[in-house]
C-alpha cells in the first residue's frame, strides 16, 4: 500500500530530486542558497544509505575505510535547512499525469517540478565469465567494501578499462597491496583525454610505482570455475593473464530508465533529452548530471552537472539562465601524477594548427600546447605531471582573445607564475570546478575580502580541487596593491608579522617563553597557527626540548611521534644512513611482537612501527634506547633521514664513501628544527642511486669530492635541486651545508619546504650562491655560529622523556585512571580487523560498539539527553595542578572519555567529548587550543577541524559539532556537570548519527 507524505504548504511549489549525489547534492544546496524566501518545498530520494558523497574521490576511502571521509553534507545539514531526505529508498516510477513519484518502500510524493539526478551505472561488457565470484564494478562505496572484503583473500587484480574511473580503480587495488593489471582496449591511457605522448608519460609514471599497463587489450573471457581464475585476450600475442579478481571501470551507461518507462523522450544511445533549461519532453521534469543528454552531448565529469545544477536553480529563483554546454576539460591527479587536458588536444592532419611539446623523462612532466598558425590563439592541451597551469590555460583556450604572451612562455614557463603580468582578460575562468571568473574574485576583494580564504567563502574559488588556489592568492595580492593597501602577511590574527619577522624579534630580544611573545607582540589567546610557528621559532633559536613547550606543539611533536589514523601513534628511530646492525633489526622486531605493531620499510632506510598506543611509547622508546637507538625525529619539522648508497666500501661504480658521510652529516644535523621537514641524501657516483637531486640538500660524489645540491623536493610537486657547488671535500661541503640551512631556517616562510623558499627567492640560486658562499651579506660566520650552537647542544627528545619520571607522566591515556582504552579498531597491513590473538582481547574490544539508531537526529539525542529523566551531578575529574596550563588532558568518566582544557589569563576552564566527530578517534584532547577573536576553541590533531568550546560548533565551516560539559573549580578541584554516563554514552560513542532526515 502506498504511504502519501505530507503535501507542502500552500504557498510552496514542492520539488522533487530523483538522485542525492554530487550534483543532485549541489542543485539543493544552490536552492539552499538562492531561495531566501522559501518558495520551494525541497524533498529528495537516496537509493544508498547515506546522503551525497565524493564520489571523484572514492579510492580516497581505502586510506581511512571511513565512509564519512567522502562525505560531502550531513543529516544535520538536511534538517536543519528543511531538506526532506529518504535514505535508502530508491523512485520506482514517475506517473507525469498525476504528478507523482512513488518509491520502493511505499513513498509517494506529490510534485509541482520533478529533478532527474539519477546520474549513470558502469557498462559491464559482455563477455563469457564475466558474471564470476571476484568480478566487481566500482562505482558506489558498497562496491569499494566488497572490493575490500574480497580482496583479503587475493594476491592480484585486473582493471578493466584505462579511462579516468579505470585509473582511480588500479589506485584501490594498488592501495589494498594487490598486483595490478591495467588493461586497456585502446592504444593509450585515457583516449579522451590525452594524447599519445601524454600516455606514453602516464604509463612510465604509473609503471614505476609497481602496476602493469596493458594496452590494446580486448576482453575476450574470464576464466575460472566459480571464482576468477585468470582472464583470455583476443590479440594471441598477449593471449591470457592470471589474475585473482577483476574490477571493471569500462564506461558509463545514464540511468534513464525511469524516463523510458513514463515516456520521456531519451537518446538513440540513451540519456533523457533535455533543453537549455534543462527541461525535458515534459515541461515539469527536468534532467541534470550524466543522466541528461543535452545536444546530443552526455557529461561524464562532475564540473558540467554542477553547471547544469546552478542553471536549474537560478531558473526556479527568478534568474533566467540556459545552459549551452560545457569544454570536456578536466584536471585531476591519478595514482599520484596529475593530467589534465582542455580544449583541442589533437594537431594531426590539421594545417591551420601548431603544436609546441615540452617532455622531460627525468621529472616526469609532458606538456603539449595547441596554437592556431598565426600564434595568437590558444586552442588546447594536454597536461600530465604538472598541471599547476591548467587553470590559466585553460581560461585562455576558453576566451578565445588574442594571447598577450608568446606561446613559448606559456609551454616553457618564464620567471614567477604563470599568470604575472599578464593581462588576463576578466572574464576570464580562474575556478573550472565551481565555474568562478577572475572578474567576481576581484569583486569579492573589492568588497572587503582580503584573504584568498575569504574570497573562497565569498566566490568558492578555491573550494574544488584546488589548483587555482595559487592564482587566487597572487590576484589578492595584486588587486590590494593596487589600492595601495599593504598586502598582509601576518603568520594569523594574533601576530601582525610574518614568520621571519617573528623569528628576528625573538632572536633579538630573547625572548623564551610564548606567554611573554604574545603579552609583548601579540593579543588574543594564540592558535594551532601561530603556535607551533613560534615553538618552532624556539628550537631553531635555543634549541631546549620541545616538551619544555608542549602546549605550543602539534599533537606529533607533544608526544614525539606522528598521530596516525584514529588516533594511534608511530615509532620511527633514527638509523644514520640506512646503516644498521643485526643486534639493532632483532630488536626492532622484538618491540614490534610486543606491542602488535605493523611494520614497514621507509623510503627514507628506516623501519617504522606503526599503532603503538600513546600510553605505550615511553615503555616503547625505553626498550629502544637500551638497544642504542635515539629519536627519528618523523614526527618533528626537523632533519628526517640522510638516504645514501653503499658507495666506494661496496660498490664496484662507487668514488667516495657515501655511507660513512651520510652517517656523519645526518648526526651533525640531527634534531635542528626549521620551518618544514628536512629531507637529504648522498649518492657515491653520478649514477645517482641514493637520489640526491630530489632532496632538499644532497651530495653526488665526483673523483674530487662532492657536489652538491639544494631546494629540491620529492613531494606532491617534484622539484629537482640546483647545483650549488661542485666538487667539494667534506669540510667544505659541511660548511655551505651550515650556511644554507641556516639562512633558510631564518628567512623561509612558515611550512615552506626549501623547493618552495628557493622559488621565492629573489634572484634564486644565483643569489643564494652569492650568499652562503661568497659572503655577500656578511653573515656567513653568523650561520656557522648558530648552526654550530645547534649542533652541540643536541640531546635526544627520547631519552629525556624515558629518563624523567614527570615527563613520562605526560604520555598517561587519562588524567583520573590508570587504565586505558583502545578505542578504535586495529587494521592490518591487507586493511583487515586483526585476528584476537595478535594483543589481548579486551584490548581488542572498541571502547564502546557501535550503536544503530534510525529515525533521530543529533539534535533529538541532545535534546532527550537534556530532559528532566537525565539527572545531573557535579562530578570531581582531578586537580588543577594535574592539567596542563593552556592545554588538554582527557578524563575516563564510566565508558566515556571527555576532554577537559585549561586556559590562562585570563582563566577558563571547559569540557568537550574527546572524539573527534569527523574521523570519530578519541584524539580532540590532544589538540591545540587557542582563539578566533572572542571564540575560544579547539583544533582537532588529525585533520585541524576547529570547534567551538562554549557551544561545540564547528568554527571551520563544515557540518559537525561536539557535545560541551559545563565546568567548575571548586577549591583545587576540577568538577564537570555530567548525567550519569550510561546516559551519555550513546551520544558519544557514536559520533556523527546516520539516521533518516524525513517526515514521515
Amino acid at each position: 500500500m502506498i504511504q502519501e507524505c505530507k503535501a507542502g504548504s500552500m504557498s510552496q511549489e514542492t520539488i522533487v530530486v530523483i538522485g542525492n549525489g554530487m550534483v543532485g547534492h549541489r542543485f539543493i544546496e544552490n536552492m539552499v542558497e538562492l531561495d531566501k524566501d522559501k518558495q520551494y518545498r525541497i524533498v529528495t530520494f537516496c537509493e544508498e544509505p547515506r546522503p551525497a558523497y565524493d564520489r571523484v574521490r572514492l579510492s580516497k576511502y581505502f586510506e581511512t575505510r571511513d565512509p564519512d571521509s567522502l562525505r560531502i553534507a550531513n543529516i544535520k545539514w538536511y534538517v536543519e535547512n528543511g531538506i526532506e531526505l529518504y535514505l535508502g529508498d530508491r523512485v520506482k516510477e514517475i506517473d507525469p499525469e498525476l504528478k507523482v513519484v512513488m518509491s520502493q518502500q511505499g513513498v509517494a510524493i506529490a510534485y509541482d517540478h520533478c529533478v532527474m539526478a539519477t546520474g549513470s551505472y558502469p557498462f559491464v561488457p559482455p563477455v563469457p565469465g564475466i558474471d564470476k565470484k571476484g568480478v566487481f564494478v566500482y562505482r558506489t562505496i558498497e562496491d569499494l567494501e566488497a572490493i575490500c572484503g574480497y580482496s583479503s583473500n587475493a594476491r592480484s587484480a585486473a582493471v578493466v578499462g584505462g579511462g579516468l574511473l579505470g585509473l582511480e580503480a588500479a589506485k584501490a587495488a594498488y592501495d589494498l597491496g594487490l598486483k595490478t593489471h591495467v588493461i586497456e582496449f585502446a592504444d593509450r591511457l585515457m583516449p579522451r583525454q590525452v594524447d599519445r605522448g601524454g600516455s606514453e608519460q602516464l604509463v612510465e609514471q604509473i609503471e614505476g610505482l609497481g602496476l602493469h599497463v596493458h594496452l590494446g587489450h580486448a576482453t575476450k573471457e574470464v576464466v575460472g570455475n566459480t571464482n576468477v581464475e585468470g582472464m583470455l585476450f583476443s590479440d594471441p600475442a598477449h593471449p591470457a593473464l592470471e589474475v585473482d579478481m577483476v574490477i571493471v571501470s569500462a564506461g558509463i551507461r545514464p540511468r534513464d530508465e525511469l524516463a523510458t518507462n513514463c515516456g520521456l523522450r531519451v537518446g538513440d544511445r540513451g540519456g533523457v533529452v533535455v533543453n537549455d533549461q534543462l527541461k525535458t519532453s515534459d515541461e515539469n521534469i527536468y534532467a541534470i548530471g550524466e543522466v541528461a543528454l543535452h545536444n546530443d552531448v552526455i557529461y561524464g565529469l562532475v564540473a558540467p552537472g554542477y553547471e547544469m545544477a546552478s542553471v536549474l536553480a537560478s531558473n526556479f529563483c527568478g534568474d533566467s539562465k540556459r545552459f549551452a554546454g560545457v569544454e570536456m576539460s578536466t584536471k585531476l591527479k591519478l595514482l599520484g601524477v596529475e593530467v589534465a587536458s582542455f580544449g583541442k588536444m589533437d594537431a594531426e592532419e590539421d594545417e591551420n594548427v601548431i603544436p609546441i611539446v615540452y617532455s622531460d623523462p627525468f621529472s616526469g612532466v609532458y606538456k603539449k600546447l595547441i596554437f592556431s598558425a598565426d600564434s595568437k590563439r590558444l586552442l588546447g592541451g594536454v597536461l600530465v605531471g604538472d598541471a599547476s597551469d591548467y587553470g590559466i590555460l585553460c581560461s585562455l583556450q576558453q576566451d578565445g582573445n588574442d594571447l598577450e604572451i608568446s606561446p613559448a612562455d606559456l609551454v616553457y614557463g618564464r620567471q614567477g607564475n604563470l599568470h604575472e603580468g599578464m593581462n588576463l582578460p576578466d572574464n576570464i575562468q580562474v575556478c573550472s570546478c565551481n565555474n568562478v571568473s577572475k572578474d567576481e574574485i576581484i569583486s569579492a576583494i573589492q568588497d572587503g575580502a582580503c584573504t584568498p580564504a575569504e574570497v573562497q567563502s565569498c566566490t568558492r574559488a578555491g573550494a574544488g580541487c584546488g589548483g587555482c588556489v595559487p592564482v587566487v592568492a597572487d590576484l589578492v595580492s595584486t588587486e590590494l596593491s593596487k589600492t595601495g593597501t599593504i598586502v598582509d602577511k601576518s603568520i594569523c590574527e594574533h601576530f601582525r608579522f610574518s614568520r621571519t619577522e617573528l623569528y628576528e624579534i625573538i632572536k633579538i630580544k630573547q625572548i623564551k617563553t610564548f606567554a611573554e611573545l604574545l603579552e609583548n607582540h601579540g593579543n588574543g589567546r594564540g592558535c594551532e597557527i601561530c603556535k607551533p610557528t613560534v615553538a618552532s621559532i624556539f628550537a631553531s633559536l635555543w634549541n631546549e626540548n620541545v616538551l619544555d613547550h608542549d602546549t605550543l606543539q602539534d599533537t606529533n611533536d607533544r608526544f614525539l611521534a606522528n598521530i596516525q589514523r584514529g588516533g594511534l601513534f608511530s615509532v620511527i628511530p633514527r638509523v644514520p644512513g640506512g646503516e644498521i646492525t643485526p643486534r639493532k633489526l632483532i630488536a626492532l622486531g622484538e618491540v614490534a611482537e610486543e606491542y602488535g605493531l605493523y611494520t614497514k620499510i621507509t623510503g627514507g632506510q628506516r623501519v617504522d612501527l606503526f599503532g603503538a598506543q600513546v600510553h605505550e611509547l615511553p615503555e616503547i622508546w625505553e626498550k629502544l634506547i637500551q638497544a642504542g637507538f635515539e629519536s627519528g625525529h618523523a614526527y618533528g619539522k626537523a632533519l628526517r633521514t640522510v638516504k645514501s648508497c653503499v658507495g666506494s666500501a661496496w660498490c664496484r661504480y662507487g668514488v667516495q664513501d657515501s655511507v660513512g658521510f651520510a652517517i656523519r652529516i645526518e648526526e651533525r644535523y640531527r634534531g635542528i628544527r626549521a620551518p618544514h621537514k628536512i629531507k637529504s641524501a648522498v649518492s657515491g657516483c653520478t649514477r645517482e642511486c641514493a637520489e640526491a637531486q630530489s632532496k632538499d640538500f644532497g651530495l653526488i660524489a665526483t673523483e674530487e669530492g662532492y657536489n652538491l645540491y639544494v631546494g629540491g623536493n620529492g613531494g606532491a610537486k617534484p622539484r629537482h635541486a640546483e647545483l650549488l657547488a661542485t666538487n667539494l671535500n667534506e669540510e667544505t661541503a659541511i660548511k655551505y651545508i651550515d650556511r644554507f640551512l641556516m639562512y633558510y631556517i631564518q628567512t623561509a616562510d612558515k611550512l615552506n619546504r626549501t623547493a618552495t623558499w628557493l622559488e621565492k627567492l629573489e634572484g634564486g640560486i644565483q643569489y643564494l650562491r652569492s650568499v652562503v658562499i661568497d659572503d655577500k651579506l656578511g653573515i656567513c660566520s653568523d650561520l656557522e655560529e648558530q648552526m654550530q650552537y645547534l649542533v652541540d647542544s643536541y640531546k635526544c627528545e627520547w631519552t629525556e622523556v624515558v629518563n624523567d619520571p614527570t615527563r613520562r607522566e605526560w604520555f598517561k591515556q587519562f588524567i583520573n585512571s590508570d587504565e586505558t582504552e583502545l578505542g578504535i579498531e586495529i587494521i592490518d597491513e591487507r586493511g583487515q580487523r586483526r585476528p584476537a590473538d595478535w594483543k589481548k582481547d579486551s584490548e581488542m574490544l572498541p571502547l564502546v560498539e557501535e550503536i544503530t539508531i534510525d529515525q533521530k537526529t543529533f539534535g533529538q539525542w541532545e535534546e532527550e539527553l537534556d530532559n528532566d529523566e537525565a539527572e545531573y551531578t557535579w562530578f570531581t575529574v582531578g586537580k588543577k595542578w594535574e592539567f596542563p596550563e593552556d592545554g588538554g588532558r582527557a578524563i575516563k568518566y564510566g565508558a566515556v572519555q571527555i576532554a577537559v582544557f585549561h586556559f590562562c589569563s585570563p582563566e577558563r576552564w571547559y569540557a568537550s567529548q574527546n572524539m573527534c566527530p569527523h574521523k570519530r578517534a578519541f584524539v580532540l584532547s590532544n589538540g591545540l587550543i587557542g582563539s578566533a577573536g572572542d571564540v575560544d576553541k579547539v583544533a582537532c590533531p588529525l585533520h585541524k577541524k576547529t570547534f567551538n568550546l562554549d557551544n561545540g560548533d564547528c568554527t571551520s565551516g563544515d557540518g559537525y559539532s561536539i557535545r560541551v560539559f559545563d565546568v567548575r573549580v571548586h577549591g583545587d578541584d576540577i568538577q564537570l556537570f555530567l548525567p550519569d554516563a550510561k546516559e551519555l554514552e550513546p551520544l558519544l560513542a557514536t559520533g556523527p548519527l546516520c539516521a533518516t532526515a524525513c517526515s514521515n
